[in-house]
């Protein structure tokens, strides 16, 4: 089930963000993952050399989408996601929903991209204490 479905209205040079429907998804344990300021700029600098694998256009955050970010995230941990639009406001919401659909780790947005963490069954990433 998806919580959001962000999507742009464009209006000449201007656009406004229309949020279609709310459901909750009772898969997603609630548990929060914390991490401390040490792992998330361990986790920034593993990043930076990351190209991003999950594209979100101006269909917004769509089911499909969510899916390839969950199957992404299972295999490699760490990902950038690079986000159509101009919009911070559209951004920090896509990334909410993402963070609360699939339970990963929003360890940065910068421009146009998010970068999420979620650890795996099988660690690969070992993160500093």
């Amino acid at each position: 089930m998806l919580s959001y479905q962000i999507t742009p209205h464009f209006y000449g040079d201007r656009y406004e963000m229309a949020v279609e429907y709310v459901v909750f998804n009772p898969n997603v344990s609630k548990k929060t993952m914390t991490l401390n300021k040490k792992q998330v700029q361990h986790l920034k600098s593993l990043a930076h050399s990351l190209k991003p694998v999950v594209m979100i256009g101006n269909n917004g955050l769509t089911e499909g989408v969510l899916a390839e970010i969950e199957q992404t995230l299972s295999h490699h941990e760490l990902i950038k996601v690079k986000v159509a639009g101009e919009d911070r406001e559209i951004k920090t919401l896509i990334a909410e929903a993402i963070v609360r659909e699939t339970g990963a780790h929003n360890v940065q947005i910068i421009g146009k991209m998010l970068v999420l963490y979620r650890p795996s069954e099988e660690r690969k990433i070992s993160l500093p204490k």
